[in-house]
């Protein structure tokens, strides 16, 4: 069922059903599906029209049950047509499976967003015999043209969007919104179209677009990237005809059903075998195409089979039966009606036609919007529009993007506004977790006005270590001097390139100069792991360079610093990223011994402790703010970051704009780069995280052993005779580890014992021993009573240890004997604890350096917990630029140059600085906007704020306050968990 609101939830109200008055709208076979018994989850799904909507459904309900659910909710007969699709855990767009559990596909649906969207196009729109139907499709059709799959620049299709023709309204419709790449240059051309087609219903449009749309080469066509047995880069795609093949955007080849024998794939080729033609004797029976991964071939190789089953067959093939003894090849088979089943099923069925409602807005202007000005009415009009209704009836259903534009205005509202929901959700943080008072060696701490930094140290888990006092003060001088600057988002988004750039460039050289030097004094580092790091970071740190520079030099011209601006001739970015990502294809080669390298250096630390001490002296140097080994991947990760910024601008552009092509062969190329390397960097990730999770702990060993996967830390409560005692648990796929803090001088972490979770259960206890949020892990030799700190957490805890108990019953696990053999020779150590030792050293801190700071040491102040998934978002939500700070007390705002990475900010008094001056984790932190009553007068704030701890940051634009707002919420207590679903899709 859909989660109440305040409106009506009548069937098909979404899109406008009127109230029925106690009399249902559904027809025969749109009734709501019987779900089996167990808890109801939340799932949320994003329409075409681009609201989510959430579903409750039973946590043991198939994928059918939650898509019968939507079709139920839009009053939707012909939904066969539609798929829901998601990212999965490999962050790969897959369809959801309807024959199987939802909760099965989609391990963590909080997280998750499924998208309803059209996934077999018809031939011929005159088979779709709804109009609900063709208005979807119609939709659909807009959000391809708005992001370049489909390109059409046909002058018809503005009239289902604008309405009936009235000149004076059509000209400023047409001058403040834009439904076409080339609208500017041809509005006169179609304007007079618009004339011509005065008394057209939107129905008529929508019909007329679908026309346009079908005859498009493009339609309804998803690239899948392959190669040809010579190395040739193709693009297959699947049509109701057969197999495509694509070499850019040009179609080259088709392999109609009637000549395909056999589709499948082996590894990771995929293999066509084609009919035997006896007219050609030199005829390849078989066609060998090579994919990125196994997992990409599988992908396109279910839709194939799907689009094969929906427009070739007249039914739904039925289940194979289960082999006795051995399973070969894949069950997956095509589930629901196909075309001609539902074609007869409308035909055969007199459904009652029920009117729905298209999106209407106001004229709305696209310039000089402002947070501060950008107050807009909080309700939509809305005309419901029936089959019945007149033909000259001015109608205005806009299409998603320009709904989309509103409320995105709409959402901004001053920085001020007390009820912006900008501010929203609100995170109260708990505080049961300790931050003990302590500085960090060598950093000054801040202090407010009247207080001297004797009596004001603050934890370096809760303030960012820069004095108030003799920094420069920029107000409204800065303003004006941003005013000067290009307004354009394109520009602001390859600023956010050159910001990133610098930092990614200063972060290569921690490894190509710093680390380097370093080797060469001590000279213990092996010569063969010193020039395997040396040959493979140093060509990639010269190359960014050049890089940088090109970056540099175009956005000096762009942002008017000379009169090449005048002509435009730079206000572009396209060219050079296409430029020097071609350039970074040539160094694939080292990007992928990257990974060599991580394990190399491992391997010697291993060996040598002589190694290992000038690798951890290494780490306490301040040019080395995080893990060394976070560095090394560094450049793994950077091909993400490129990607994520190509989206935004072929996502900003119009496909005619001079930039688009080159953006989006650029986004083309890095993705088949990201693509190649996904594998490795996956496994790297996870390698880095346990030997950095290896340095936090004592008393284990073998934690890094192949097959072995991290899945989530944090602090959790055990229950013993002494009663609730606070502990840091670490989950990994094959077991739970317990510690807690020691007294070393690096403050590791103590394993107390391990669970193996292969045959572990879990039950709920929070009834049984009268603790809040308490549940029970029941092992195979023993159990144990924990409670989060609060539900979310403990629902977090909860899912993932289910999940991971799932992985560790289906797979071969390694050895789950973690802990050192001193420990395992006594077991009732393992559960002896002290109390000495839990509230640790407090001294230990500062004779560290930043080795307290680590994800690990935040969770345990915090009292939080993060998980894989999180760190795995925490690599994508980087960000760098300058920023205005302001302590609750104070009058002036500081310019700092600010770097966010890894779940904290790192402040620096300008780019070129090779270390930062101090950092804030923001694990626990809430980001909201100020509230009136905080009198922040300025536009683009946010607010940082844990416990009594608050701190206001200006950006310089929508765009860069958006992002820092976007990524920041990543990392705090929110984390990604809780990431406002309108924000996710923003760019």
């Amino acid at each position: 069922m859909v989660e109440p609101a305040d409106r009506p939830s009548t069937a098909g109200q979404r899109l406008g059903a009127p109230d029925s008055f106690g009399v249902s709208t559904l027809e025969p076979g749109l009734r709501p599906p019987t779900q089996p018994p167990g808890r109801q989850v939340s799932i949320r799904v994003q329409m075409l029209d681009d609201t989510q909507e959430v579903f409750q459904i039973s946590q043991r309900s198939t994928g059918k049950v939650l898509f019968d659910l939507i079709c139920v909710h839009l009053n939707l007969v012909e939904g066969d047509y539609f798929g829901l699709e998601y990212q999965d855990q490999r962050k790969m767009t897959v369809w959801l499976d309807l024959l199987k559990p939802t909760l099965k596909q989609i391990r963590r649906p909080k997280n998750t967003i499924l998208r309803f969207v059209v996934k077999f196009f018809p031939p011929d729109h005159t088979q779709l015999l709804e109009e609900l139907t063709r208005y979807l499709f119609a939709l659909q059709i807009k959000r391809d043209l708005a992001c370049g799959h489909l390109i059409c620049n046909d002058t018809s299709a503005p009239h289902a969007e604008i309405g009936d023709f009235d000149e004076t309204q059509s000209w400023q419709h047409l001058l403040h919104n834009k439904y076409l790449p080339d609208q500017d240059a041809i509005r006169d051309k179609i304007t007079d179209c618009h004339r011509k087609h005065v008394g057209q219903t939107p129905a008529e449009s929508d019909y007329q677009l679908l026309e346009i749309a079908r005859r498009l080469e493009m339609y309804g066509v998803r690239l899948h990237p392959a190669k040809d047995r010579e190395g040739t880069k193709l693009s297959l795609a699947v049509a109701h005809t057969g197999v495509l093949v694509f070499q850019g955007y040009t179609k080259i080849n088709a392999f109609n059903w009637s000549k395909v024998r056999k589709l499948s794939f082996k590894r990771k080729r995929f293999l066509i075998k084609l009919r035997a033609d006896p007219a050609q004797s030199a005829h390849h029976d078989t066609l060998e195409f090579a994919m990125a991964s196994r997992d990409c071939c599988k992908i396109f190789w279910k839709i194939c089979v799907e689009y094969h089953a929906f427009f070739r067959l007249f039914e739904e093939p039925k289940p194979k039966p289960k082999p006795i003894l051995f399973t070969r090849g894949s069950s997956f088979r095509f589930s629901g009606r196909t075309q001609k089943q539902i074609i007869d099923y409308v035909k055969d069925s007199e459904l009652k036609k029920v009117p729905f409602e298209r999106k209407h807005s106001k004229i709305l202007s696209n310039f000089g919007m402002s947070p501060q000005s950008s107050s807009f009415r909080s309700q939509v009009p809305k005309e419901v529009t029936h089959l019945e209704s007149n033909r000259n009836t001015h109608l205005h259903s806009f299409l998603n993007l320009s709904s989309f534009v509103y409320l995105n205005k709409t959402f901004r509202q001053s920085p001020g506004s007390e009820d912006s929901p900008a501010g929203s959700p609100h995170v109260v943080v708990n505080g049961n977790g300790s931050v003990h008072g302590q500085g960090i060696a060598g950093i000054g701490v801040l202090h407010g006005p009247g207080q001297s930094p004797e009596r004001q140290q603050l934890s370096p888990l809760t303030s960012p270590l820069l004095t108030d006092a003799g920094c420069v003060r920029h107000d409204d001088e800065e303003e004006a001097r941003r005013k000067k600057f290009p307004t354009d988002k394109a520009y602001f988004i390859a600023k956010e390139l050159l910001t990133t750039e610098r930092t990614y460039l200063k972060d290569l050289q921690v490894i190509t100069e710093s680390f380097h030097s370093v080797a060469e004094k001590d000279e213990v580092l092996p010569d063969s792991v010193k020039d395997l790091i040396s040959s493979n970071y140093d060509p990639v740190y010269k190359f960014h360079q050049g890089f940088l520079k090109e970056v540099e030099q175009r956005l000096a011209q762009w942002s008017g610093r000379s009169n090449a601006h005048i002509k435009g001739d730079y206000q572009r970015i396209g060219d050079i990223l296409l430029k020097n990502i071609q350039g970074l294809r040539q160094l694939t080669i080292h990007l992928q011994k990257h990974s060599e390298c991580l394990v190399e250096l491992e391997r010697a630390c291993r060996s040598s402790r002589k190694v290992e001490a000038v690798c951890r002296d290494f780490e306490q140097q301040r040019v080395c703010y995080l893990p060394f080994n976070i560095f090394l991947l560094r450049p793994l990760h950077r091909l993400l970051h490129y990607k994520l910024i190509l989206e935004r601008l072929c996502k900003h552009y119009p496909p005619t704009h001079e930039d688009f092509r080159d953006c989006r062969a650029a986004l083309a190329d890095i993705s088949e780069m990201a693509l190649q390397l996904q594998g490795t960097m996956m496994k790297m990730e996870n390698f880095q995280k346990l030997l950095e999770l290896k340095k936090d702990l004592t008393g284990i060993e073998n934690l890094a052993t192949p097959g072995r996967e991290f899945i989530r830390l944090g602090c959790l409560s055990k229950l013993s005779g002494k009663g609730l005692q606070q502990r840091m648990f670490f989950l990994f796929s094959d077991s739970l580890v317990y510690t807690s803090r020691g007294m070393t001088p690096s403050n590791q972490f103590k394993v107390h014992g391990q669970l193996p979770l292969f045959g572990m259960t879990i039950r709920e206890s929070e009834e049984e021993w009268g603790v809040p949020h308490s549940f029970t892990l029941f092992g195979q030799r023993q159990s144990v009573v924990v409670a989060a700190s609060c539900a979310s957490e403990m629902e977090r805890w909860v899912e993932d240890i289910r999940m991971a108990i799932d992985l560790a019953e289906q797979s071969s696990s390694p050895n789950t004997d973690l802990l050192s053999t001193s420990l395992s020779e006594n077991s009732k150590g393992l559960l002896e604890e002290s109390e000495d030792e839990l509230g640790g050293s407090r001294s230990s801190l500062e004779r560290q350096g930043h080795r307290g700071n680590t994800t690990v040491h935040v969770c345990w102040h915090r009292n939080t917990s993060v998980s894989m998934v999180d760190f795995s978002v925490a690599v994508e939500n980087q960000l760098s630029g300058n920023l205005l700070r302001k302590f609750k007390n104070s009058n002036g705002w500081q310019k700092l140059w600010v770097v966010f990475t890894n779940f904290s900010l790192f402040f620096y008094k300008s780019h070129q600085d090779d270390y930062p001056l101090a950092s804030l984790p923001l694990l626990g932190y809430s980001v909201t906007v100020p509230s009136e009553s905080e009198n922040i007068h300025k536009d683009y704030v946010f607010k940082l704020h844990f416990k009594s701890h608050v701190y206001y940051f200006r950006s310089e634009s929508e765009y860069t306050f958006e992002r820092w707002m976007e990524v920041i919420r990543s990392a705090t207590c929110s984390a990604s968990r809780s990431l406002p679903s309108s924000r996710k899709d923003l760019y």
